[in-house]
């Protein structure tokens, strides 16, 4: 009998082992992965961004793995880059008549691609972005907010530049525009481990990309032509080594800080899945990334 699901998504927050335990999952019901990470599509942002390629390799032989290592760190990937990979990632993946396991922290990407909607390729609007560049950011929001109810729940609202992209979006098609590609009927599998657990396992993995030369890697990037602003762009680990390598902060003050952004990232991770599931997505929660329980939650509901 042919089940209800027709992909498989392991979401949570940072250092919760998603990665890990999709890959044995994948593994065992032959799977393949795709990455539902913003950040892991970019080639030589390997240690900072968690890939953790060796993951890969498995008893039963390497587990192909999707949407990373597919954009340069100078590129501006972005959502409607993110969908049409997927979309390409996920119709390969079904045509062998293999299961998709969509995993990782982006939940932008992971709501956007489960949902099945594509965005329009929006040009770019000069007039539109002088005039919204003095707005602040709960105006440019609420501006949004009013253009596209559904442009605004799929837009990443973490600088003013992003929303004001949303806004572009939502003026040159208006939300009746975006259209279904792929039809998916996810079964999802959320990790919510306790919280002080959690920060234990992100302070320990810290220190161990830390020591494995993370700093190295950035510098690495700066050596190739990437700028200190667009690592200050792309964020938590590239955007503190950069700081600090710039001299702007010492290596004790980039670790603390940096384990606090870290913290606070895994919360607003949490507070996107958890809207997930108010905005429609049933999410079969387990506290901690034990495959037993994951596995047997797939024999139980996608293994019919």
């Amino acid at each position: 009998m042919k089940s209800k699901y027709n992909i498989i998504t392991i979401c949570g927050p940072t250092a919760s082992g998603k990665t890990n335990l999709a890959v044995k999952l994948a593994s065992e019901f032959n799977g393949e992965i795709i990455s539902g990470d913003s950040r892991q599509v970019y080639k030589g942002m390997d240690i900072g961004t968690g890939k953790d390629l060796k993951e890969y390799s498995t008893a039963k032989g390497n587990v192909p793995y999707h949407l990373i290592d597919i954009a340069l760190p100078a590129e501006e990937y972005n959502l409607y880059r993110y969908i049409q990979d997927f979309n390409h990632a996920f119709n390969s993946i079904i045509s062998k008549k293999h299961i998709p396991f969509l995993t990782g922290g982006s939940g932008l990407y992971i709501e956007a691609a489960l949902k099945g909607y594509s965005l329009p390729e929006a040009p770019v609007n000069e007039d539109l972005r002088r005039e919204m560049e003095s707005l602040s950011k709960d105006e440019l929001e609420l501006i949004l907010k009013n253009e596209s109810e559904k442009i605004y729940m799929k837009t990443d609202k973490s600088s003013s530049r992003r929303i004001i992209r949303g806004i572009e979006i939502a003026r040159y098609a208006k939300s009746d525009t975006i259209k279904k590609q792929n039809t998916l009927t996810p079964l999802v599998i959320g990790i919510n481990p306790p919280r002080d657990e959690l920060l234990k396992k992100i302070k320990k993995r810290l220190n161990e990309r830390l020591d494995e030369g993370m700093v190295q890697e950035v510098e690495t990037l700066l050596d190739s032509g990437i700028t200190f602003d667009r690592l200050i762009k792309l964020g938590l680990e590239y955007r503190y080594c950069a700081l600090y390598l710039r001299g702007d902060i010492t290596i004790d003050m980039m670790k603390e800080q940096l384990n606090i952004a870290i913290n606070r990232f895994s919360k607003r991770q949490m507070t996107w899945f958890k809207g997930m599931e108010r905005r429609g997505l049933k999410i079969h929660w387990i506290k901690n990334a034990i495959y037993e329980e994951a596995r047997d939650i797939i024999n139980r509901e996608f293994m019919l």
